[in-house]
């Protein structure tokens, strides 16, 4: 049963909105001002609120504001209802967070019809939202066993032989184990490695100061910077001959371990996606006082779905192609690049390439509310 607070400092009116809620099955609450509102949500989390805009005191716009700086309230669907409906206030009242109007007078229809509107869109929501976790946990539960095992095993498994065979092992062969070894365990590394950047970057993000002390970076001659990670993972791919450099000297507002991450993510996402023998282009300059930066490839490509639900520890088609990582890299860079006050996007067709740009303001953002 749906609960539903009807908030109003007019008596008869809140006695007959709960006698027509109840007959549709609605469990009703009251509350005969805003203070008393508040409380009411806070101790009963109902389904929706009803809420006059004009009572004493603590109003119906106080009343919405308070609720949607609480956490436990803030997503409550939260109906205003007013006699004095004009545009300002319609406004105003969006603004704060409020999800539809009810003018008054207003009819049992449309009672019905604003009730069971806002609640159908707040169970689409909720759906929406299971169906992200449903589908995180999925890709968490796929992918991290995998990935902590499959250079597990390579590393335990060459080290037994290596500690009981090593009589009879050629030194051919214990090269070509060490190597196998080392590899496992970078992947490792850069495994965890992203684990740790990831949640440090959610740590910065709660924080205006640190977000500002992160902006102060500037990195003024990136392209030699640019070229060594870029040719690195060329050659690691073995495609050395796949990547082209178009990169303009422009100076990027950004500290060098932040970019260096951002084109190690972008580059090796493109090399990893993309097929031996097609090309890999990183470009870098400027356009509207804004460093432009993308890579470009002509591999699987996204879909459009598939671009909106980009995150941490997503991947697409894991079934299908086999892949390392869980799916961080991308985000790290997204987060990176919007804690700078930048933009990343995506232009891709499925099956035909991708372009992934990050665009970099050169005049700083303004401080973050609450920092010095």
């Amino acid at each position: 049963m749906k609960k539903i607070l009807v908030i109003d400092d007019e008596e008869w009116l809140r006695e007959m909105i709960h006698l027509a809620l109840k007959q549709k099955g609605f469990e009703v609450i009251e509350a005969p001002n805003g203070a008393d509102g508040i409380e009411q949500a806070r101790k009963e989390l109902p389904d929706l609120i009803l809420c006059d805009i004009n009572m004493e005191k603590v109003d119906g716009y106080l009343t919405l504001a308070s609720l949607r700086n609480e956490a436990p309230t803030a997503a409550i669907p939260f109906i205003l209802m007013t006699g004095l409906a004009d545009n300002a206030g319609m406004r105003h009242g969006m603004e704060l967070g409020a999800d539809d109007y009810l003018p008054k007078p207003f009819t049992t229809d449309a009672l019905y019809a604003a009730v069971d509107a806002r609640l159908k869109k707040a169970q689409t929501v909720r759906d929406e939202a299971e169906r992200k976790l449903a589908s995180l946990r999925d890709n968490i539960s796929l992918m991290l066993p995998h990935e902590l095992r499959t250079p597990l095993n390579g590393i335990l498994a060459y080290g037994e032989m290596l500690a009981t065979d090593t009589a009879t092992l050629k030194a051919a062969e214990v090269a070509e184990m060490g190597h196998v070894i080392h590899q496992s365990g970078r992947r490792l590394e850069r495994l965890i490695e992203n684990f740790l950047i990831y949640a440090q970057l959610e740590l910065v993000a709660s924080d205006p100061k640190n977000i500002n002390a992160l902006r102060i970076g500037q990195t003024e001659h990136p392209v030699p910077l640019i070229e060594k990670q870029a040719t690195a993972l060329a050659v690691h791919a073995n495609r050395s001959s796949d990547l082209i450099l178009e990169l303009s000297d422009v100076a990027v507002p950004m500290a060098e371990e932040y970019l260096a991450k951002i084109v190690d993510e972008l580059v090796q996402n493109a090399f990893k996606f993309s097929e031996p023998g097609s090309p890999v282009r990183v470009k870098l300059n400027e356009a509207f006082n804004v460093a432009v930066f993308s890579v470009t490839d002509q591999g699987c490509g996204f879909s459009t779905e598939q671009i909106t639900r980009i995150g941490a520890y997503m991947q697409f088609d894991r079934r299908m192609h086999e892949q390392q990582g869980l799916g961080l890299g991308l985000s790290i860079a997204k987060r990176l690049i919007g804690l700078h006050g930048g933009t990343l996007s995506i232009e891709s067709t499925k099956g035909a390439g991708a372009t992934i740009t990050a665009k970099l303001p050169k005049t700083k953002p303004a401080p973050e509310n609450g920092s010095v």
